[in-house]
């Protein structure tokens, strides 16, 4: 047997556990378009049912970081009197009106607001979908090693979602609220409150899938464990520069934004370490078959 078909006849075997099932270009499209319409009915499902409750939704949701009973609030001035500081760290939000200066904006935005809430909330779905797509076209060893992955990936990016609404929403409202220009009144539209709180939550959430990203690098070879290791002080500067970009310049701010960011990080470098060790031992089972059959060939 030739060397070089060792991989081939190992690639067959695992295809062989798989469906088998061979698929036209255009079935694969047909496939694909299935999954599409399923998770948009999904989301548009979750956003008609957030519409009917709009008004839930936007008093105790999309406005609850503008009000004092807000849970962020509450647990800053309860760790305060804890640790025995007092109320040094007890902060509330300003007290501002949120106009809307279009004919029909709060509706428009009510369905805007609705179907982004939808689609936040249906991400798992959706995931669930892509990987149904992609999992036939997989071998076995694959499929093994994407076991959870929707999992994951659902989980880091919802927790970014709640990192950035209870925590980075809070403080930048404070700042942006309370950072006055001579001769003008900050009065915010509806409009551009929600913008900036779809810009605090929706990019955490993608920040949060760090992890997942340094894991598909380090199985191509594109990242290595000793590289992040190399490059940890740089990484420290990107993330205070990352911190600074997506929060308002407040120290306390961009220290809650960092410290996180900084233990993905360190948690990517793990990842990345324990796929380097995958790697190595299917090199070394690799290695070993060719010297077998090496063997059997001198033999």
């Amino acid at each position: 047997m030739p060397l070089d078909q060792i991989d081939v006849d190992k690639l067959d075997q695992d295809k062989a556990s798989g469906n088998g099932k061979e698929m036209s270009f255009l079935e694969h499209l047909e496939e694909l378009r299935w999954h599409i319409i399923r998770s948009l009915a999904v989301i548009a499902s979750l956003g008609i049912v957030l519409f009917i409750f709009h008004k839930w939704l936007f008093d105790d949701i999309i406005f609850g970081p503008t009000k004092p009973e807000f849970f962020s609030y509450r647990f800053a001035c309860w760790l305060s009197e804890s640790l025995g500081l007092g109320s040094t760290f007890c902060f509330e939000p300003p007290v501002f009106p949120k106009i809307a200066i279009g004919f029909g904006e709060p509706f428009i935005m009510s369905i805007k607001v609705s179907f982004v809430m939808g689609f936040l909330m249906a991400i798992p779905y959706v995931l669930w979908e892509f990987w149904r797509f992609i999992k036939p076209g997989l071998y076995a060893r694959e499929q093994h090693a994407a076991r959870g992955l929707v999992g994951v990936c659902s989980a880091l990016f919802l927790t970014g979602v709640l990192f950035g609404y209870y925590i980075i929403a809070p403080f930048a409202i404070n700042f942006l609220v309370g950072y006055d220009v001579p001769g003008v009144q900050n009065t915010p539209t509806m409009s551009s409150f929600i913008n900036y709180m779809i810009m605090f939550t929706a990019p955490a959430g993608l920040i949060f899938e760090l992890p997942v990203i340094v894991y598909f690098l380090s199985k191509a070879g594109l990242v290595t464990p000793a590289d992040m290791r190399q490059y940890r002080r740089h990484s420290i500067v990107g993330i205070l520069i990352l911190a600074a970009v997506i929060t308002p310049p407040d120290v306390v701010t961009q220290f809650l934004i960092g410290v996180p960011l900084y233990v993905l990080y360190e948690a990517s470098i793990l990842v990345s370490a324990r796929v380097a060790r995958e790697l190595a031992r299917e090199e070394a089972v690799r290695e070993r078959e060719l010297q077998k059959i090496e063997q059997q060939d001198n033999t």
